[in-house]
C-alpha cells in the first residue's frame, strides 16, 4: 500500500513522508498541524484500549492549535440487523486481469462489542467467491462519539455527513469529523 502511495505521490509531484506504524503506538519526535485517519481506519480499533492509545499519540503529536480529522460510517441499524448469512451487493469492479469484479458483503454484528464481523466476497464471471476477505469493524454510534473523545482530551469540532459538506443528520452515510486537542 505505501508504495503504491509513494508511486502516486510522484506521480502527481507532492512531496509526503509515510511512515509505516501502528497507530496506537507511534513517536515521530516532531508535531503536527494536521493529522487525519482516513477510510474507516479507526474503527479498526475494536476496544476502548485501543483507541484511547491512538487518541494519546495522536494528541502528542497535535501542534499548539492543529487538528485531528477523521471519517468513519455512520451505523446503520437496518444493515447491522440483518441475517449473518444475507450477501448485499456493494460495488462492482473492472479489474484489468480478471474483468468484472463483484463485491458482495455478508456482516455479523457483535452488539455486546459493537463491533461489525463482516466479510467481502469477491466474486468474478465463472469464478464464484473467488476470495472472501474478513473485516472486524468497530461501530460508533453518533450520540457516543462526542463523549468518546472528549473521554480522550479531544474535542469534536465540526461533523459532517458527507465529504461534500452537507449537514450529519440520522440519514448520514458517514461522520467527517474534525477535532482539537484540549489538553494543551
Amino acid at each position: 500500500m505505501l508504495e503504491a502511495a509513494r508511486r502516486k505521490a510522484a506521480d502527481a509531484r507532492v512531496d509526503v513522508e509515510l511512515v509505516q506504524g501502528d497507530m496506537r503506538q507511534f513517536a515521530l519526535g516532531r508535531q503536527f498541524g494536521t493529522i487525519f485517519v482516513a477510510f474507516n481506519s479507526l474503527l479498526h480499533l475494536t476496544t476502548n484500549d485501543a483507541l484511547r492509545e491512538c487518541f494519546a499519540c495522536v494528541r502528542a503529536h497535535l501542534a499548539p492549535g492543529g487538528v485531528f480529522a477523521f471519517d468513519i460510517f455512520n451505523p446503520s441499524i437496518q444493515l447491522l440487523a440483518r441475517a449473518p448469512s444475507e450477501r448485499t451487493t456493494q460495488t462492482r469492479l473492472l479489474d484489468p486481469e480478471l474483468g468484472e469484479i463483484h463485491v458482495e458483503t455478508t456482516m455479523d454484528y457483535d452488539a455486546a462489542t459493537q463491533v461489525n464481523n463482516a466479510a467481502w466476497h469477491l466474486s468474478s464471471p465463472g469464478r464464484p467467491d473467488c476470495r472472501t476477505i474478513p473485516l472486524h469493524l468497530r461501530c460508533i454510534f453518533p450520540q457516543e462519539l462526542p463523549m468518546l473523545l472528549a473521554a480522550n482530551g479531544l474535542q469534536l469540532e465540526s461533523r459532517d455527513g458527507d465529504f461534500g459538506g452537507e449537514p450529519f443528520t440520522s440519514g448520514s452515510p458517514r461522520q467527517v469529523c474534525v477535532c482539537r486537542n484540549v489538553t494543551r
